[in-house]
């Protein structure tokens, strides 16, 4: 079978990747029983156990893995290219990691760990359903960015940062509830996203709330499990809702990506934006401004972000701090795709 991973061995076994290293590593938490098993087709299979990488003092390694969820979506581009510029400035080299959307980020970090030698990670976007538990079998410092967790713990062995998201969808929804509009979509992430999805639609159904408006099952999109941030996401999302007849007098995607391909549908079916349906996105994407209409979003600070992030992973990484929770405000960008309701048709 030529070389063997770890991940091989797990699948062999038929149990997860943490079982396996748990075998190797003699941990006593595992059943007798299965460990037997993995050790025995870990001897079959001549699977070696980077034993040498992992002793190596890792103080002396100069690499820092950057682990992507979500590749399509163009908020990450910015972010990449300012966390390696950071890197450099520190002489520190970068690999950059893309983590399929049925890979978890743990298994795929612990693989990274195995393969090479790393002094950090840094996690953007994703992390869907991970525990804390699973997150500090990662042996080097990690932080997450914009990877929401809904609750972060504060001694946990991570550190984050992101902007709130609940917190700025609702001051997105609640702009919109103020323009007057009642009849408010959302373009969101699967049913069961456990991560900034979930927490934008906090966000938004806290603001409806706010304003007495009913919650209408039918206006919340979610996309489907093969489906991503994109625009052609966003596309198919909007067509859906145009052609159930719903009511609609304005839409709130949770990215921008998803929000000018909600544009073009509603162009398509011969509306206007925002005259018939007005339009609000998340992130702040460059595109943002040259679309016609010109899209209103929340802009987070990117640059902020990524800069912040790779000064905590040095800080945890020479142990002048422990782990910390940062958060950065966004910013209300009201642009032409959203007007008042009185003047939409």
């Amino acid at each position: 079978m030529g070389t063997i991973t770890i991940k091989d061995v797990a699948k062999l076994c038929g149990v997860g990747v943490s079982t396996v290293s748990r075998a190797i590593n003699d941990h006593p938490d595992i059943n007798p029983e299965t460990k037997q098993m993995i050790m025995k087709v870990i001897e079959e299979n001549n699977y070696i156990p980077n034993n040498s990488a992992r002793n190596l003092k890792r103080s002396d390694s100069k690499t820092i893995a950057v682990l992507v969820k979500g590749v399509d979506n163009p908020f990450f581009g910015k972010m990449i290219r300012v966390i390696e510029e950071e890197i450099r400035k520190k002489k520190y080299s970068m690999v950059v990691h893309h983590v399929e959307a049925q890979e978890g980020e743990v298994a795929a970090a612990l693989e990274l760990e195995r393969q090479k030698k790393l002094c950090g990670m840094i996690f953007l976007g994703g992390f869907y359903s991970e525990t804390s538990e699973d997150l500090a079998k990662v042996k080097v410092p990690v932080v997450l960015v914009t990877s929401a967790k809904p609750q972060l713990e504060a001694n946990a062995g991570y550190s984050s940062v992101s902007v709130d998201d609940v917190k700025e969808s609702y001051r997105m929804v609640d702009y919109l509830c103020e323009l007057g509009h009642e009849r408010i979509a959302i373009l969101t992430a699967t049913m069961y996203d456990e991560s900034v999805g979930k927490l934008r639609l906090q966000g938004y159904k806290k603001a409806l709330q706010k304003h007495n408006i009913e919650i209408n099952e039918n206006l919340i999109k979610y996309m489907k499990d093969s489906e991503d941030y994109s625009m052609k996401c966003g596309y198919i999302l909007m067509k859906e809702l145009l052609e159930s007849k719903e009511e609609i007098s304005s839409v709130f995607a949770i990215s921008d990506s998803l929000a000018i391909g909600a544009c073009r549908a509603i162009h398509e079916a011969g509306l206007g934006v925002p005259e018939d349906i007005a339009v609000a996105g998340f992130d702040g994407l460059d595109i943002g401004a040259y679309y016609t209409p010109t899209l209103t979003t929340i802009v987070q600070p990117v640059e902020e972000i990524a800069k912040e992030a790779a000064k905590i992973l040095f800080h945890v990484i020479k142990k002048k701090t422990i782990h910390t929770h940062k958060f950065f405000e966004g910013e209300l960008v009201v642009r032409e795709s959203t007007n008042e309701k009185d003047s939409a048709h």
